[in-house]
């Protein structure tokens, strides 16, 4: 199957500097369709309203977190099937489990290169 790289992504991260990373991330694997939200509300808004193929988010927002904005997403209708990888600085076990409880589609965590990014996304776009 091959990946539309024309989707939309959405880059979901209250650090500026980490959403031009990953948006340069992903220019550099080719996905040149991009947006950003600054936090969960914002992210929201932007899903209900645009048509995205993908969500990369960050875990650690506030007020709305990666975690609450990943069950917000699973709960919509429209949006409960979109792809959906999680960001994270933390490996520890009980976000993992979390995020996958709440419907992740994958997991990263940072630091972490194009390389890797794009070995995520085709394994969550591959099996969506």
């Amino acid at each position: 199957m091959s990946i539309d790289r024309n989707m939309k992504v959405l880059v979901v991260d209250d650090y500026k500097t980490m959403t031009r990373i990953i948006r340069n991330l992903l220019k550099q694997i080719e996905f040149n369709e991009t947006d950003e939200a600054s936090d969960g509300h914002e992210a929201l808004a932007k899903l209900r309203a645009g048509n995205f193929g993908l969500v990369i988010s960050d875990w650690n927002m506030q007020p709305m977190t990666g975690l609450d904005l990943l069950k917000e997403v699973r709960a919509d209708a429209r949006l409960k099937h979109l792809p959906f990888i999680m960001v994270t600085a933390e490996s520890k076990t009980e976000n993992v489990v979390a995020a996958k409880q709440a419907g992740v589609s994958n997991y990263i965590v940072k630091p972490f290169n194009a390389e890797t990014l794009r070995d995520k996304i085709e394994k969550v776009l591959v099996h969506a």
